[in-house]
């Protein structure tokens, strides 16, 4: 197999917004691991089909901790580096990742959303779908309901005082947006560490029990968890952002997908049961990570027939991992109806379950 450099493929068909760009309909045929070039400049391998993908996040062969490959030109950073946040269990391996996933698994099965969080999310949908039918009959579903409902959500997960969240929503936007100059997302990035930090020690102060925060708080405190002062404040900063900018995609592409797809929306509309299955399709469908997750080679392997060497990154396209048809019949059409799980591979990796009730 050929080692010959290309640039990660980015552009898309004008006609086909939902669709993975095309050249990795290719890559999956011919080379599903080859060598690129990542937007940021550095180098490694990209993975196009599903089953090399699952590979790549199930060998313990392959480290969490790498470098960042999704950042503008020129800003390449590893996990190690200085960063505004301890980047926290994203970037550990087994054991370290199990004890804080442990950490907050409870508060994210089914049955604890249903529970504490659905008469909240409930209750602002609601009242946000009021608004909208009250206001003018042209409306920017984005501004009305994507961004302003998983901000409250998340915020009240962590217990966020109300009358902060402008400021946080506003902190994470200049975080997440990409296309604004890097000074401006490192002064959301400490606008948020900042609030955490403040937020952290106010609850412990106050012997606060609402939240998540609060809760991993008093585990800290009672000794059940090694996690560092920098530890929890950067998890509460992971969990801000990162809940709010995939679910608040997933919602607009989501609702976008259903209005262009008249025979699927027409059998959502005849067959609500179907809701959970569809939300699932969604999320394979649309793959909100769209420039793929990382991962190091620990040592020398081979992988889809290629050498991979110790230290080299390896980057999952999961959305063209999410279309190939040795795992999905049909791939690029969505349905309403339940299909394999893509357990490693979905948008569920990053979609926090709450955005899927």
């Amino acid at each position: 197999m050929t080692e010959t450099l290309i640039d990660q493929p980015t552009l898309r068909e004008p006609n086909r917004p939902f669709d993975p760009p095309t050249a990795y309909t290719d890559l999956r045929e011919d080379e599903p691991v080859t060598k690129v070039r990542f937007p940021n400049g550095s180098t490694g391998w990209l993975v196009t089909r599903f089953e090399e993908g699952g590979q790549v996040f199930t060998d313990p062969r392959f480290s969490a901790k790498r470098h960042r490959h999704d950042t503008p030109e020129g800003e390449v950073a590893a996990a190690d580096d200085e960063t505004p946040f301890d980047v926290g269990f994203v970037f550990m391996d087994e054991p370290d990742h199990s004890v804080f996933r442990r950490l907050l698994t409870g508060r994210f099965t089914p049955k604890a959303v249903q529970t504490k969080l659905q008469p909240y999310i409930d209750k602002i949908v609601d009242e946000h779908l009021d608004a909208i039918e009250a206001g003018p009959e042209t409306f920017d579903f984005v501004q009305a309901m994507s961004l302003p409902i998983p901000c409250l959500v998340i915020c009240e997960l962590l217990g966020v005082p109300y009358e902060d969240r402008d400021g946080f929503h506003d902190a994470t936007v200049d975080l997440m947006d990409m296309g604004k100059p890097r000074e401006v997302r490192d002064k959301g990035a400490h606008w948020l560490i900042s609030y955490i930090t403040e937020l952290v020690a106010d609850k412990r102060r106050t012997g606060a029990t609402d939240g998540i925060l609060a809760e991993l708080i008093n585990k800290t405190d009672g000794d059940q968890t090694p996690m560092t002062e920098e530890q929890l404040i950067g998890l509460g900063v992971l969990l801000l952002f990162a809940g709010h900018d995939t679910t608040a995609a997933m919602m607009g592409l989501s609702t976008l997908t259903l209005l262009t797809h008249d025979e699927q929306r027409r059998d959502l509309l005849e067959h609500p049961e179907k809701i959970g299955s569809t939300v699932e399709e969604l999320m394979r469908y649309l793959t909100i990570v769209q420039f793929g997750l990382g991962r190091v080679a620990k040592e020398d392997l081979e992988l889809g027939g290629a050498q991979i060497e110790k230290g080299d990154l390896v980057v999952v396209a999961m959305n063209a991992a999410n279309r190939d048809p040795r795992a999905f019949d049909d791939p690029d059409t969505p349905t309403s109806t339940a299909r394999r799980s893509a357990t490693w591979a979905s948008a569920t990796a990053s979609t926090p379950a709450w955005a899927r009730t």
